[in-house]
C-alpha cells in the first residue's frame, strides 16, 4: 500500500531521519524529518502551468506549528490555532530566502512549501529541521529546483563550535547562527553573536557549511529511490530573445542616462520616462509591451553593474566603500523617554524608546512552554516612506523580519534586569527609504535608547554590504542603495560594536559565493561600522546617567519570603490598596524582590515607607507614628509599621488619671506611639503617655506614675480585658 522510504545519519550526535511515501502522498513532494523526537511534515506542491500574463515566480513558505506537537491546547476563546506567530513568520522567512534563488530563471509556476511541526521534542530546535524538510520535500516533488539546500545551527562554547548545540550549549554559547546553503556553498546565513570577531564569524560559516554536507548527500540518496519525474525546465523563448534584442536598442541609452541621475526620485522618474517611451515604441511596432517589463530589469541590471565593475562608481557617485552622508540626532520628542532620528543618505529612521515596568513584559505562549520579553523592537515600513501609497494595517512578513534582525543585533548588549529593571520597547518608524533601512534601525534604536538611559554596555552600528559578481569579477558594495540591492547578487547586513559583531544576515541571489567574498564583505562591513559609530558619537557617546523625567522610577526593595503573603494580603487587598493610595505600579518576586515604579519620588517613598512597614518588626523602646483605628474603655488600638495594630492602655495615653478614652483621642487620630513590649500571645502594647506627641521626643525619664484609671488594682482585670480584645 505504501512506497515508504526512508534514509537517516547520525548528526550531531543524534539520529536525524528523512522518511517519504507514507503521509500526504498526494503532495508532489512529502517528507517526514526527524531530528530525536522533534518531527516536521513538509510538504511542496507546484501548480502545472503559470498564470497567463504572470511576471513573477509565485513561491510562498508556510511554517506552522501545532499546540499537540508539545502536548498542549491552544489558548484563547477558539482553542484552536490561529493567525500565524511572530516565530512562526520568521521561519517561514528562514526557509524562504535559501530556496528562492534555487528555481530556474524564468520559471512563473505557482509553488507552495507547507511545513508543519507534529512533534517537539524541546530539545531540538523544529526551525532547521522544517529548512532540512522542505528541501528534501522539493528535490523529490520534481519541480524545477537547483538543490538540494541543507541547513545547521551552529554555537560557539569555550571557544569551540558546537553544531546543533542542546538547549543547556546553547545557554552557554556565545553565537547562535543559522547556515544553509549548497554543495558549492553558503546562500543564507541568520545569526546573533556577543560581539565576536569577523574571522571568528566567518570561521562558523565555513564550519556550518561542511557540517551539512552529510545531510545534502542524504537528500540527494532518497531521491534516488524516490524522485518523482521532474519537470521539464522552461523552454527557451526565441520570440523573447529578439524582443529584448529590440529593448535593448530603445531603451539601453536613455536608461544608461537615467541611472546618472544621483537622486532617488529624480532618477526614478527618468526611469520611467524611458521605460513608457521605449514601451510606446513596441507597441507601434506591434510587439507586446507587457511581456518587456522583465526584460527592462535586465536590461537595468546589465546597465548599473557592469558600470560598477567597469568605473569603481555606484548609481550615486560614490566608489564602492563609501558611506553616504549620517546625520545622527537625539532627544528629537520631548515626551518620549529617549529618542533618535538617524538619516543616513536617502534612508532614515526615527526611533522611540519606551520603558516601562514588569508588568509591561511580553507574553510570548510557545511551544517551548510561556515566557516574558522585556525587551521589544517593532518595525514599521510606511508607505510614504519610498513616496507610495499602499496598505496599512498588521506587519507583513519583512516588516517582521527586520525588526527582529534590529532586536537581535541589540539584544546582547542589553544590561541584564538585576541591572536595568526596566521593560523596554523600541519603535522604528521608517520616515523615508533608499537601502539598508534594517540596519538604520539598529543605529537609531541605539541612540534611542541610550537617551532613554539605558545603559548599553557599548553603542551597536550596522551596515549593509552588497555583491556584483560576474565572470570577470566581483565587487562588494558597501552601504547598498535600494536600486543595488534590488539588481544585485547579495544583501549582506553586519551589525556590532566596536569590539566586534553581534548580529550577521546574508542573502545570496546567486547559487554561492566563495569564502573570499565573504572575507572581503566582512572586512570593509567593519571598517564602514567604524565608521558609522564615530558619526554616531557626534549625538551620544553613551547612556545618559539617568532616565528621562517622564520616565517611572523603579526603586527595588527586598522583604523576606515569609512576608510576602503580609505584602500582598488576603485576595490581594493590601496590595491594591497600597497601589490605589500611592498612584505607583509595584511587581513582587517569588523570591521577595519588590519593585516600585512611579513618576515622583515622593509618591515611590510613600509606597516603600508604606511596604518596609508591614514587613518590619516592631522593636521596644523604638517610637513609631500611627493612626488611631479604634476605642474601646480600656484604651485605643493604634495602626502603625504599615498594617502592624497595638493596644494604648488607658493608663498609657497621657498623663494623669483618664476617665475616658474619647477624652484624649479619637478614630483617625495621628500620634506617636512608643514600644513598651509584647504579651504572651504577641500583641504589642503601646504607650503615647512617654512620647511628646508634638516633637515625637521620648520623655520617659520627664514624666510621673500613671494616672490611668484601673492601673493599680491587684486582680490587673483591665490588662486582661485589653489583652482579651
Amino acid at each position: 500500500m505504501f512506497n515508504y522510504f526512508r534514509k537517516e545519519l547520525d548528526w550531531g550526535g543524534r539520529k536525524l531521519v528523512l522518511e517519504t511515501g507514507k503521509v500526504a502522498r498526494q503532495a508532489d513532494g512529502a517528507v517526514m524529518a526527524r531530528y530525536g523526537d522533534t518531527i516536521v511534515l513538509c510538504t511542496a506542491v507546484g501548480a502545472r502551468s503559470a498564470r497567463p500574463g504572470q511576471d513573477f515566480f509565485p513561491l510562498t513558505v508556510n511554517y506552522q506549528e501545532k499546540s499537540f506537537a508539545a502536548g498542549k491546547i491552544p489558548g484563547g476563546f477558539f482553542k484552536r490555532e490561529g493567525r500565524p506567530s511572530e516565530h512562526e513568520t520568521l521561519v517561514s522567512r528562514l526557509i524562504d530566502r535559501p530556496i528562492r534563488p534555487l528555481f530556474p530563471e524564468g520559471f512563473r509556476n505557482e509553488v507552495q512549501v507547507i511545513a508543519t511541526v507534529l512533534s517537539h521534542d524541546l530539545e531540538n530546535d523544529p526551525d532547521i529541521v522544517a529548512l532540512i524538510g522542505c528541501s528534501a520535500a522539493l528535490t523529490l516533488s520534481g519541480i524545477p529546483f537547483f538543490g538540494p539546500v541543507g541547513a545547521a545551527r551552529i554555537g560557539h562554547v569555550d571557544g569551540e563550535y558546537v553544531l546543533n548545540p542542546t538547549p543547556e550549549q546553547a545557554d552557554r554559547s556565545q553565537l547562535d547562527l543559522v547556515v544553509a546553503g549548497t554543495r558549492e556553498g553558503v546562500l543564507m546565513v541568520e545569526s546573533e553573536a556577543h560581539e565576536l570577531p569577523e574571522d571568528v564569524m566567518l570561521g562558523a560559516v565555513t564550519f556550518g557549511h561542511a557540517a551539512f554536507q552529510p545531510v545534502i548527500d542524504a537528500i540527494i540518496a532518497l531521491a534516488e529511490h524516490a524522485a518523482r519525474e521532474p519537470w521539464p525546465l522552461p523552454a527557451p523563448d526565441e520570440t523573447q530573445r529578439s524582443l529584448a534584442a529590440r529593448v535593448d536598442a530603445l531603451a539601453r541609452a536613455p536608461l544608461a542616462e537615467a541611472y546618472r541621475e544621483q537622486q532617488k526620485q529624480a532618477r526614478h522618474e527618468r526611469i520611467e520616462t524611458a521605460k513608457k517611451a521605449a514601451a510606446e515604441a513596441l507597441a507601434t511596432e506591434g510587439l507586446e509591451a507587457d511581456r518587456a517589463k522583465p526584460l527592462f530589469k535586465e536590461l537595468e541590471a546589465d546597465i548599473v553593474r557592469n558600470a560598477i565593475l567597469d568605473t569603481g562608481l555606484r548609481i550615486d557617485g560614490r566608489d564602492t566603500r563609501t558611506v553616504r552622508p549620517i546625520v545622527a540626532e537625539v532627544g528629537v520628542l520631548p515626551r518620549a523617554h529617549g529618542s533618535a532620528l538617524f538619516t543616513r543618505g536617502e534612508t532614515q529612521a526615527l526611533c522611540v524608546a519606551t520603558l516601562g515596568t514588569a508588568q509591561d513584559e511580553q507574553i510570548v505562549d510557545a511551544l517551548e512552554g510561556e515566557h516574558r520579553r522585556h525587551f521589544m523592537l517593532h518595525y514599521n515600513f510606511p508607505p510614504y516612506s519610498v513616496g507610495e501609497t499602499g496598505r496599512m494595517g498588521s506587519p507583513g512578513r519583512r516588516e517582521i523580519g527586520h525588526g527582529k534582525l534590529a532586536w537581535r543585533a541589540l539584544h546582547p548588549l542589553l544590561p541584564g534586569k538585576d541591572k536595568f529593571p526596566y521593560t523596554v520597547r523600541v519603535v522604528s518608524e521608517i520616515t523615508e527609504s533608499n537601502g539598508s533601512s534594517s540596519m538604520a534601525t539598529v543605529c537609531g534604536t541605539s541612540l534611542a535608547m541610550m537617551d532613554a538611559g539605558v545603559p548599553l554596555a557599548r553603542p551597536v552600528a550596522g551596515i549593509a554590504m552588497g555583491l556584483i559578481k560576474e565572470d570577470r569579477g566581483f565587487a562588494v558594495l558597501s552601504d547598498i542603495l535600494g536600486d543595488e540591492d534590488h539588481l544585485g547578487d547579495m544583501d549582506f547586513k553586519v551589525a556590532g560594536t566596536e569590539r566586534g559583531v553581534t548580529s550577521l544576515q546574508m542573502d545570496i541571489k546567486i547559487t554561492s559565493i566563495t569564502p573570499e567574498i565573504m572575507r572581503v564583505a566582512l572586512d570593509q562591513a567593519r571598517d564602514g561600522r567604524m565608521h558609522i559609530l564615530g558619526e554616531m558619537a557626534k549625538a551620544l557617546t553613551g547612556a545618559r546617567s539617568d532616565v528621562a523625567a517622564t520616565a517611572p522610577r523603579i526603586h527595588v526593595i527586598n522583604v523576606p519570603k515569609d512576608k510576602i503573603r503580609e505584602v500582598i494580603g488576603t485576595g490581594g487587598k493590601v496590595i491594591r490598596e497600597i497601589v490605589e493610595q500611592t498612584g505607583t505600579k509595584i511587581d513582587i518576586d517569588d523570591d521577595g524582590t519588590i519593585k516600585i515604579a512611579a513618576t515622583e519620588a515622593d509618591r515611590a517613598q510613600a509606597a516603600i515607607d508604606w511596604i518596609r512597614g508591614i514587613v518590619a518588626e516592631p522593636e521596644i523602646g523604638v517610637i513609631y507614628p500611627g493612626k488611631v483605628v479604634k476605642t474601646a474603655d480600656f484604651g485605643a488600638f493604634v495602626n502603625f509599621l504599615g498594617s502592624r495594630d497595638g493596644l494604648v492602655h488607658i493608663s498609657e495615653l497621657t498623663q494623669g488619671r483618664v476617665a475616658k478614652t474619647n477624652d484624649v483621642v479619637n478614630v483617625g487620630d495621628a500620634v506617636k506611639v512608643k514600644v513598651l513590649g509584647f504579651d504572651d500571645r504577641g500583641k504589642v502594647k503601646l504607650s503615647m503617655r512617654v512620647v511628646d506627641q508634638a516633637t515625637g521626643e521620648d520623655i520617659t525619664d520627664k514624666v510621673g506614675p500613671k494616672g490611668g484609671r484601673g492601673d493599680n488594682r491587684p486582680d490587673g482585670r483591665r490588662e486582661r480585658e485589653a489583652v482579651t480584645e
